[in-house]
């Protein structure tokens, strides 16, 4: 059972910038592990495993992103903004 995510539309909005730009930063962050991967040992080359822990760290949010997004719930601002 997936949980439904209240958010308006202008969240969904910023979380949409948000999963674009991420996506827009895979390419740079290839580009990094394979600039690394070429320095040599991996198993001391801290350059690749900082790079490794980004895309790791990219990549969750991601999917993070995409699954609020699939499950979100649009919901409406109150016209009066004096009542919670």
């Amino acid at each position: 059972m997936n949980k439904a995510f209240k958010l308006t539309q202008s969240g969904i909005d910023e979380l949409q910038a948000e999963l674009d730009d991420l996506i827009a930063q895979r390419p740079e962050i290839t580009e990094r592990i394979k600039t690394a991967r070429e320095m040599g040992d991996l198993s001391e080359n801290a350059e690749y495993a900082s790079a490794r822990s980004e895309q790791d760290r990219c990549e969750l949010r991601i999917k993070e992103i995409e699954h609020i997004i699939k499950n979100a719930e649009i919901i409406k601002q109150p016209k009066s903004a004096n009542k919670v």
